[in-house]
């Protein structure tokens, strides 16, 4: 089946994958693609529409991103989005200039098309709406042919169209949930401006997953890494719908698990029917990470055990043609720019393909959707409860929430406090609430007292974060009842650990992880 598909070229835009995440929760298929993809390939797609991201760049900057000026003559819907309204006018013939006054954060624009086809973009809009802005020049001048439809205190263009053409431009960004009515003017550039009718479900993405996986793997033999979570397990029952006894899962025990993890999970697969081979690895991992203290040498240490023991047992299985991770998009974006200009931010331990040395093709499953789509297909496959709503855990583990060197001792310190803080999140009805909870042990010792005796001990980072895809975040306004349990009980119950402190930082600025 193919879908009907809106194409995002990418601009650089830290809200570029949110475009592509709003059309999907509006059951339209989107793919992110770079800006300098040539018409022609587009058209070879037939999408129903394309939308030009924002991005960081002036039209006027040297080496400013571009795309083939001859997509606006395709005949199909074309919405701009900040930087692509700003080089949709200036390609067109339209004047861009730096504003008087930058519009960083919330605007209000007025709607002043209200019917007709140029003001298809905002059918059934308040004639007034508080926008999420991010720009210091303006379209001064609009292309002949465009109408102005919408104003705003310091952008006298705040949106334009030439519906004969089927071009839309708007200067502000409907992505972020801080505009009013974004999702709506999402929904009338798919639906009433491209044609769109929602054809593209959880129900519909397994079907053709599963027909892709077992079309590609053939006669060939595949190796899943599992590692408890919600991601990698999605993937494997997709995997095994697709080729049956042709798949074998490792899980591997890193030696940075959580409390009793490895033993829980262990359990969990059993019931699953999956079949799975269990590695012990966790000597090795510590060994490897002993006296190190950079975080992106120890991510990247992490993933070149992953490969080293994955290709060991690989061996031992005989032939096997594939490896199978549940890689997700975000990791993807943040990872490195693949599709688009987006800069990287951390290199991610399932992202960047395989070393020459491994005999074994990627496949990744679910390497196109968001956490909440994998939880809704992880329900489509019966999958029970309490996978489906696990918090996100990073691939590298406790390693990078213990800053500095990661050693047994202190992997015991965080593990008792991580689970004094999963239990106490869980018992106050907050952890599905929560995109992440969890624990961080400092690299901080501090003086306390204890009885009568002087103490000087740990610190430990109680990070809990609110989130609808991770791609931004913001701190939890906790209980402070609850925070006070969870310290108390760390302190009383955790020997080593005399302080405990609250990281209210949200992302962006900072990332969700410390490392």
């Amino acid at each position: 089946m193919t879908h009907q598909t809106i194409i995002v070229l990418d601009f650089g835009s830290q809200y570029t994958q949110l475009i592509a995440r709003r059309l999907r929760e509006l059951s339209v298929y989107s793919e992110i693609w770079p800006p300098t993809t040539p018409a022609a390939t587009i058209r070879a797609r037939h999408p129903a529409g394309i939308i030009l991201s924002g991005g960081p760049k002036s039209v006027s900057d040297a080496g400013a991103p571009a795309c083939d000026q001859a997509l606006f003559d395709l005949g199909t819907p074309v919405l701009g989005i900040c930087y692509g309204m700003q080089l949709m006018a200036h390609s067109l013939g339209g004047r861009v200039a730096p504003a008087p006054q930058r519009e960083f954060g919330h605007a209000t624009v007025t709607i002043t098309g209200t019917s007709g086809p140029s003001a298809a973009l905002f059918a059934n809009i308040p004639p007034s709406i508080r926008v999420w802005a991010s720009h210091g020049d303006f379209v001064a001048a609009a292309p002949a042919g465009f109408v102005v439809v919408a104003t705003s205190a310091n952008a006298p263009i705040a949106a334009m169209a030439d519906p004969g053409r089927a071009l839309h431009a708007i200067l502000f960004h409907p992505e972020v949930v801080h505009t009013e009515s974004g999702l709506e003017i999402l929904r009338n550039f798919a639906y009433g401006i491209c044609g769109c009718t929602g054809d593209w479900t959880m129900a519909s993405f397994v079907e053709e997953a599963t027909a892709k996986i077992r079309a590609a793997v053939g006669d060939g033999r595949v190796v899943c890494a599992l590692s408890g979570g919600v991601d990698s397990t999605v993937a494997a029952l997709i995997l095994h719908r697709a080729v049956g006894d042709k798949l074998t899962c490792i899980f591997v025990d890193n030696g940075v698990l959580r409390l009793n993890e490895a033993a829980q999970i262990r359990k969990r697969y059993e019931r699953l029917a999956l079949p799975l081979v269990f590695v012990d690895a966790s000597v090795l991992f510590l060994d490897r990470l002993a006296g190190v203290t950079d975080p992106e040498t120890k991510r990247k240490i992490i993933g070149a055990t992953f490969i080293d023991v994955f290709d060991e047992q690989a061996a031992k299985l005989g032939r096997v043609d594939f490896l199978a991770q549940g890689t997700l998009y975000p990791d993807v974006i943040e990872s490195v720019s693949i599709v688009g200009q987006s800069e990287m931010i951390k290199s991610h331990h399932n992202v960047g393909g395989l070393p020459e040395r491994m005999r074994m093709k990627l496949v990744e499953p679910l390497r196109e959707l968001f956490k909440d789509e994998v939880r809704a297909v992880g329900r489509k496959l019966g999958l029970e409860e309490e996978f489906v709503v696990r918090q996100p855990f990073p691939g590298p583990g406790l390693a990078v929430r213990i800053l500095g060197e990661v050693s047994a001792p202190r992997l015991d310190l965080l593990r008792r406090a991580d689970a004094v803080v999963a239990e106490e999140v869980k018992n106050a009805g907050w952890y599905e609430r929560l995109w992440q909870s969890f624990a961080v042990l400092l690299p901080v010792q501090s003086v306390g007292v204890m009885g009568d005796a002087r103490t000087y001990e740990y610190t430990v980072a109680i990070r809990a974060v609110e989130s609808r895809d991770g791609m931004t975040a913001d701190w939890a306004r906790l209980p402070h009842d609850l925070l006070a349990r969870i310290s108390s009980r760390i302190v009383n119950e955790v020997k080593g650990i005399n302080r405990v402190v609250y990281d209210i930082s949200s992302k962006p600025p900072s990332t969700i992880e410390w490392e």
